[in-house]
């Protein structure tokens, strides 16, 4: 389905919900820059059955923070991104038929072997076995199976954007780039619904499909007279946040490229690259981007990892960057264990490192994992970095060293609510990127990538890369 014609907007609102924080920001579309920002973290609630989201407490603040961004900017446009891995189940009223799973719970695990025997192979849907709910069809699995009378009744299966739309709107959907998103309900090639929903038992309950560039209506009145946003402004149906990332460049930049959308999630994104057999096992997956292509993907969590190791970090220096790469001190994968190229893997410093020294190897770690990640996808060309680790010089100098090509970052701060802004928009303007100007010594950062390489691929059968230094 075609969006409708419809005047370019001045200023866009993005309600942007990551797995940590959520925030809503208003896009200034003549500069591409935001003007105006809510933040909030996305807490998860621990009463009741399972662990889930704070839907109440995020609506909440949605509507206070339209409420004020209207008062301060205006708004002429509504746009929804939302990590992947979650889905909103309603009833026939459209209320939650159950809460909203958090997808980091291990419930999906307890009936992973009767899910098993009922999942489409990773050559059908291009999505890994993931542990947890990564797997959208786990959850709906594990909720149908243990959840008294949640079947009876479900109505209608919602991708996370398409649940903010239409709760704005009315009009709830079910999108193309969420579905795409490791779910096992997809089947990328074809463009349809894999064999998993009927084994489930939910033909005629998933949500009517939209792109994520379709208007999903209207703001509805009620919500309109609470914010002060006007009634007839519309809401875009909404996007994945790492193909928000992606679509300024997919619009503007000459194939082949890779973008690496980072927060607490690492997703790598090649487009127009190598064909290269992808292995579920390493946490490779193929994306559906926002016109509808196949993107191979691969992920870990490097953002969860940094935030993981900084208490353990410090400023640092030339000397310790120098130290570090000197004397080859490493981390080595994997931190957090259960996702990325190296699942399973228990990695630790190579020695015993002053904070400083940390901070210089945390960040070569996160980029060699990301190259890795690039090599692994059959990634070429160019490669731009989007969000908080674009900010990061030396991850960025590493990068550019292990993969041999040219970074570029964004010139934002994050890319995922400017990528979505830019769905309310016909014409996408030049993408907003910056050459990485490379510091340090080219030779010395190569020959330590070399060096980490070599490390990671030992065999590792003791169950670690490395010894633990510090006790």
């Amino acid at each position: 389905m075609t969006p409708p014609p419809r005047p370019n907007p001045r200023h866009v609102a993005v309600w942007d919900i990551g797995k940590t924080n959520a925030k809503i920001a208003v896009v200034d579309m003549s500069t591409m820059t935001e003007i105006g920002v809510r933040t909030r973290p996305k807490a998860v609630l621990r009463d009741g059955a399972y662990p889930h989201y704070d839907i109440d407490g995020l609506w909440e603040f949605l509507m206070e923070g339209l409420a004020a961004l209207q008062a301060e900017h205006g708004i002429d446009a509504i746009s929804i991104t939302t990590h992947g891995a979650s889905v909103v189940l309603l009833d026939g009223a459209g209320e939650l038929a159950c809460p909203v799973l958090d997808y980091e719970h291990d419930g999906p695990d307890r009936l992973a072997a009767t899910y098993d025997a009922i999942r489409p192979e990773f050559a059908l849907t291009g999505s890994p076995r993931l542990p947890m709910g990564l797997n959208v069809g786990a959850q709906l699995h594990w909720l149908l199976e243990t959840q008294e009378g949640l079947r009876a009744r479900l109505a209608q299966v919602v991708t996370y954007p398409q649940y903010w739309s239409g709760r704005l709107t009315g009009h709830f959907g079910c999108e193309y780039t969420s579905l795409g998103c490791h779910t096992d309900l997809w089947l990328p090639r074809e463009g349809g619904f894999s064999p998993l929903v009927a084994a489930l038992g939910l033909e005629g309950k998933m949500a009517p499909l939209a792109h994520a560039g379709d208007v999903a209506g209207a703001l509805l009145p009620q919500i309109a007279a609470r914010t002060g946003v006007a009634p007839d402004t519309p809401v875009l149906s909404g996007i994945h946040d790492s193909n928000a990332s992606l679509l300024p460049h997919l619009k503007a930049l000459p194939q082949p490229f890779a973008v690496v959308s980072t927060g607490t999630w690492v997703i790598s994104m090649a487009v127009g690259g190598a064909q290269v057999a992808l292995d579920p096992a390493r946490d490779l997956l193929i994306n559906v981007n926002a016109l509808g292509g196949p993107t191979p993907s691969a992920r870990f969590m490097g953002g969860r990892e940094y935030e993981m190791l900084k208490p353990e970090t410090g400023p640092h220096s030339e000397r310790d960057v120098g130290a570090v790469l000197e004397r080859r001190a490493m981390l080595l994968p994997s931190v957090e264990t259960s996702s990325g190229p190296f699942p399973g893997r228990h990695g630790d410093w190579t020695e015993a490192l002053s904070p400083g020294e940390k901070s210089v190897a945390l960040a070569f770690y996160l980029g060699l994992m990301t190259a890795e990640c690039l090599s692994l996808i059959g990634a070429e060309g160019p490669v731009v970095v989007e969000g908080p680790f674009a900010r990061n010089a030396l991850l960025l100098d590493m990068l550019a060293a292990a993969t041999g090509r040219e970074v570029f970052c964004s010139a934002s701060a994050t890319g995922t609510s400017l990528g979505a802004a830019l769905l309310a928009v016909q014409e996408a303007p030049a993408s907003a990127v910056q050459r990485h100007a490379r510091g340090g010594d080219p030779a010395a950062l190569e020959d330590y990538a070399a060096a980490w390489r070599a490390a990671v691929r030992r065999d590792p059968s003791e169950g670690s890369f490395a010894r633990r230094a510090n006790g």
